[in-house]
């Protein structure tokens, strides 16, 4: 792997929040890899939702696999423009591990919930997640990640929140928001491949639900673009038993287009400012990138996808239940702290320690707490 003098070099790192010996065989970005990969939040993600509740469907995303949709999309991104590919392949691996169950409807009840406690962000919480919340290791809490993974994890931080972590560790991974500068390349890359990778894979899931259709996204310019393209090609898809193939290589080139598309409009972005170091790349504001073109037209998917699907009265009804399973956890557990593990329990920071608890669980985990605690099955 050839790095490009922009890149983020693991030699370089700003190391960890707990020093290590260096190992003999991997670079710091893949030892932040693997205990990603190794980690319990991780393997939870298996069990959380993307939009449609995890016992719904067994083809439908998860958390697990919409992360590693983005890991694959990161690193085909990377490797032209001679990033990272293990820094980004663990920031994308670890960008969802503080996620609710039940995705954004969990966050937003754990938020109210939250409110008089500091609030509930689930990019803070991944953050969480891998400083504080991991036990694996006998010398400290958490995953002690790079200062770069940890960056990049930390997509998004209220103010408030930045100058908390600030506080505790000075012009570290919270300084970025106070400043308003640049993550490294690879988080901002990460950043892009996300926003990619739910919008194809929320296409493929909203039409096998049937709650959009073909024939709505026609409207879509950048979904109609490679649907009649595909056609122009492979005429017999237009036949009703080859509907889904059809469906499967509208995407596959709508990927594509968008990853050529950004490699592209990065390289000519790279090639105007001409960072000498990573560390330039940083200040020299966002650099990863659509063509203005590519960046209306997934704005425009994005619309339709919050208007069709995540607005569809199907899926706000479960967003409604959802919302109602996490904040009644939250009121029984904070009621009778002993209904939680005892490391849970003891905790004297009882509001987060609930937080904690109900973030990590698993939609059908949530689901079964809420039975037993309640005597009602909402989900």
């Amino acid at each position: 792997m050839t790095l490009a003098v922009y890149a983020s070099d693991p030699s370089k790192t700003r190391g960890r929040r707990f020093a290590e010996s260096v190992a003999p065989t991997r670079t710091d970005y893949q030892r932040d890899r693997d205990r990603i990969v190794h980690s319990t939040a991780f393997r939870r993600l298996v069990y959380k939702t993307q939009v449609f509740l995890n016992h719904e469907g067994d083809l439908f995303r998860t958390r697990l696999t919409h992360s590693l949709e983005v890991a694959q999309l990161s690193r085909s991104i990377a490797r032209p423009l001679g990033l990272n590919e293990d820094l980004v392949e663990a920031v994308a691996l670890a960008h969802d591990l503080g996620h609710t169950p039940f995705g954004h409807a969990g966050q937003d009840a754990l938020n109210d919930c939250m409110a008089a406690h500091g609030g509930f962000e689930h990019n803070l919480q991944s953050l969480r997640v891998v400083d504080q919340l991991e036990e694996r290791y006998p010398a400290y809490d958490g995953l002690n990640l790079t200062f770069e993974t940890r960056e990049g994890i930390l997509k998004h931080c209220s103010h408030r929140n930045a100058e908390l972590i600030e506080q505790s560790e000075p012009s570290g991974v919270g300084r970025r928001f106070l400043d308003r500068s640049q993550p490294s390349l690879e988080a901002q890359l990460c950043n892009l491949a996300d926003a990619i990778a739910y919008n194809a894979h929320d296409i493929d899931d909203g039409v096998r639900s049937g709650l959009i259709t073909m024939v709505q996204l026609q409207s879509v310019e950048l979904f109609e673009r490679y649907r009649v393209e595909a056609l122009a090609e492979f005429p017999d898809l237009a036949e009703p038993p080859r509907a889904r193939r059809l469906l499967y290589e509208t995407i596959r080139r709508m990927l594509s287009a968008q990853v050529y598309d950004v490699i592209a409009a990065t390289r000519q972005a790279l090639h105007q400012s001409s960072p000498a170091s990573a560390e330039e790349a940083r200040l020299a504001g966002p650099l990863l990138r659509f063509s203005p073109a590519m960046h209306a037209q997934s704005t425009a998917l994005k619309q339709f996808l919050f208007a069709q699907l995540y607005r569809h009265p199907q899926v706000m009804q479960m967003t409604g239940q959802a919302q109602i399973v996490v904040r009644e956890l939250f009121d029984a557990y904070s009621a009778q702290p002993s209904e939680m593990p005892p490391e849970h329990a003891a905790r004297p920071d009882a509001a987060r320690a609930v937080a904690d608890y109900v973030a990590g669980m698993t939609d059908r985990f949530a689901g079964r707490e809420h039975e037993r605690l309640t005597g009602r099955k909402l989900l």
